[in-house]
């Protein structure tokens, strides 16, 4: 039988996400680029990715990861400016100066969004439009740049909310309202459901929000495995997350996508090999062990393999990092196949290196274990 929790106490969250981010400050910078189609990213001719696409750019279906050289096909006119991330940088910490004078709980998203929880604030303001209403004009004054604003009872509702009327949108679901927004919404608006996950519910009937509500659990499961009452939860609307502010890291990578395919299986390595040593060192500048290596491979014909592997204790040192991912990158087909793209990541993080546990104290070092 399903039980549901039911949050302490009735939260008023506002998430604000700043419109076509990277795209915008370059268009307030250059006047020459109002009004145009306008994608920050890289050179087509190199392989560069969409990092941001303005509004005039998104009507010819510009979007941001997109190969830029598809991008160029869909939309002639589109002008490409190189991303400028240091000002990207300085632009998001005058934004979340402004997050701050209202509440210190302001939970980043990324340099463009983030939650705040606006329950109990500093301009004693009981309704939460109103601080939404605030903070975007102040966004406006202060940086010339446009926000959308999301304000809900939780986490999920109100991050939906803030990209329902972009650009410079404000959109409100107050308690009252929860359950007929919540009727609007496809499967693909729940938390965790991408393109795959999406698929498999959909082939079997579910394809609202509300659908989820009528599915067996011992069927969810089978579905979509242990998210399966996630899912649940949120099909009723209901999320009570904190917000978090200042989170720790959780991970770091770091990836590369490259003009000519890589066929040399040397040159292969010595990139992973660099990319896990800068890994290494972001994990010694702030003060951090990892357990885990992934390495990513994309081969020639856009195909992703992802390889993973966990050991205690927790590391930072370069030459292991390095010789972790190094045996992970053996168990693709790289050299076999060409490759296009490669990228290192090091995930569960902690400060400290101790062995996690009685099984690794008692038995030293786990064995390394590489898979999908």
């Amino acid at each position: 039988m399903y039980t549901l929790r039911v949050p302490p106490l009735v939260r008023r969250i506002v998430h604000i996400d700043m419109d076509a981010f990277y795209a915008s400050i370059e268009q307030r910078d250059d006047p020459f680029l109002r009004g145009k189609p306008v994608a920050v990213g890289g050179d087509p001719a190199a392989r560069g990715v969409v990092a941001a696409a303005s509004y005039e750019a998104r009507t010819f279906g510009v979007r941001s990861a997109m190969a830029m050289a598809t991008a160029v096909r869909l939309c002639a006119p589109l002008i490409i400016v190189p991303p400028d991330f240091a000002k990207y940088h300085q632009v998001s910490q005058q934004i979340f100066g402004i997050f701050r004078d209202v509440t210190p709980l302001v939970e980043p998203l990324s340099l463009d969004e983030a939650y705040l929880d606006v329950t109990e604030n500093a301009w004693g303001e009981p309704l939460a439009v109103n601080i939404a209403r605030r903070l975007k004009q102040r966004i406006r004054t202060e940086t010339g740049l446009t926000a959308s604003a999301g304000v809900a009872p939780n986490k999920f509702l109100a991050k939906i909310a803030s990209g329902w009327q972009k650009p410079n949108g404000l959109t409100v679901i107050p308690p009252e309202r929860v359950e007929a927004f919540l009727e609007q919404l496809p499967i693909e608006a729940l938390w965790g459901v991408g393109p795959v996950t999406a698929g498999k519910l959909k082939s079997t009937g579910i394809k609202r929000l509300l659908d989820i509500r009528e599915v067996d659990p011992d069927r969810l499961h089978q579905l979509v495995g242990s998210l399966a009452d996630w899912l649940r939860m949120l099909s009723y609307g209901i999320d009570d997350r904190p917000v978090e502010p200042d989170r720790p890291a959780r991970s770091s990578s770091s990836e590369r996508t490259y003009a000519v395919d890589l066929v040399d299986v040397a040159t292969m390595r010595t990139e992973v090999e660099r990319m896990a040593r800068a890994a290494a060192a972001w994990l010694e500048r702030h003060d951090l062990f990892a357990r885990t290596v992934t390495v990513k491979v994309r081969y020639a014909d856009f195909t992703t393999a992802t390889r993973n592997g966990s050991r205690r204790p927790p590391t930072r040192d370069a030459d292991d990092v390095a010789r972790r991912a190094l045996i992970l990158l053996a168990r693709t087909e790289a050299g076999v196949r060409p490759v296009r793209l490669l990228g290192v990541g090091v995930h569960n993080l902690s400060e400290s290196d101790r062995r996690d546990g009685p099984d690794a104290r008692a038995s030293g070092l786990l064995p390394f274990d590489g898979s999908d």
